[in-house]
């Protein structure tokens, strides 16, 4: 078995495993800022993505199996309770998906969510977030189930060979794998064998929640996209200006440009460049004819952080602002620059015109 773990920046495990004679691989749990790198390590090792399979669906990192499903023309596999749209193939326990001549063997384990499953494949376990190493996946999330999780583990999972290598979804250590085996012996929460109290154990862990839930859920769960990734794809289709031109700019009799603010009223009355409009990104389609009625205008649009305008900059070569683009950085970094800055009085607030 040809075998790649990769591992990002904030302990989030995936695994290429290809299968040598048929030159066919699986990408398990891909994570979207690696794909990449599963793309280039599968040209590096004369490998064919024929499937991505995610052991669960995931609250904490965004999935790519969505993206390079539709990239690759190949299959995602899910477990068949799992409730995202994009799945190709629903699996289920006890079935085994052929990758080649590598034999996938499927073990549902529902605790960490509904729609957990780990992977058998040869002298390894891929468990997802079912068993980690030195602890295990919460329960505390959607569809998590601290009983489920008792039985997944100590039913099914831990009565694998002791010396079957263990590679879970998340990783916070320097260690690679462990075994079944060690993680009987070592794992704190695996020497709480009575049921009742494993339960109780798991509903009295009082965890933070992760920092992109909501969004993540949002994402995993529907395959649409994430603010990053909409952010990235308006990036691909506008052109930028520097800062430094942009000062060079307004600092000449002519200047060329037409700057755009497109924050909240309150941020611009309290600084803005010399000479910008205001336009809220939040009117920006419905105020934008009336504010620059030529579309042949070479407008320059900022914001805070440099984020919201590139989205908006997009929105207005969507209707027809060919020459619209977006400043580099934002408002934030201009300020950090010493660059110059002009502010509305107090009787600008309740009254203020585009430009004060």
């Amino acid at each position: 078995m040809i075998f790649h773990q990769i591992a990002s920046e904030r302990g989030c495990q995936s695994y290429l495993l290809g299968c040598p004679e048929t030159c066919m691989a699986v990408v398990i749990d891909p994570e979207i800022h690696e794909i990449e790198r599963y793309l280039g390590l599968t040209a590096q090792s004369g490998l064919r993505i024929r499937y991505l399979l995610d052991t669960h669906t995931h609250a904490d990192h965004f999935s790519a199996a969505d993206e390079m499903a539709a990239e690759l023309g190949v299959p995602v596999i899910m477990h068949r309770s799992s409730p995202a749209p994009y799945i190709g193939m629903a699996v289920d326990d006890g079935e085994i998906v052929y990758v080649g001549n590598l034999a996938l063997n499927i073990l549902h384990t529902p605790g960490h969510t509904a729609d957990s499953i780990c992977v058998q494949v040869q002298d390894r376990v891929f468990t997802g977030d079912t068993l980690l190493l030195g602890g295990t996946g919460r329960t505390d999330l959607p569809t998590g189930n601290a009983g489920q999780l008792y039985d997944s583990l100590f039913h099914k999972l831990l009565l694998l060979p002791p010396d079957t290598m263990v590679y879970p979804a998340h990783i916070y250590s320097k260690r690679e794998f462990s075994t079944i085996g060690e993680e009987i012996a070592s794992n704190k929460r695996l020497q709480v064998t009575d049921r009742d109290s494993f339960v109780e154990m798991m509903q009295s862990l009082n965890l933070t929640m992760p920092e992109h839930l909501s969004e993540a859920l949002r994402t995993n769960l529907t395959g649409s996209k994430t603010v990053e990734q909409m952010i990235s794809a308006a990036a691909q289709r506008i052109s930028f200006m520097s800062q430094e031109e942009v000062l060079r700019r307004i600092s000449s009799d002519n200047p060329g440009i037409t700057l755009l603010d497109v924050r909240e009223n309150d941020s611009f009355l309290h600084s803005h460049i010399p000479g910008a409009l205001l336009l809220p990104r939040g009117q920006l389609e419905l105020r934008v004819d009336a504010l620059l009625p030529d579309p042949t205008a070479r407008i320059v649009v900022y914001c805070q952080l440099g984020k919201i305008s590139t989205l908006a900059t997009a929105t207005l070569r969507d209707m027809g602002f060919s020459r619209a683009i977006a400043m580099a950085q934002g408002m934030e970094a201009w300020l950090e620059k010493g660059y110059p800055i002009n502010s509305c009085g107090p009787d600008s607030r309740s009254n203020p015109t585009p430009s004060c």
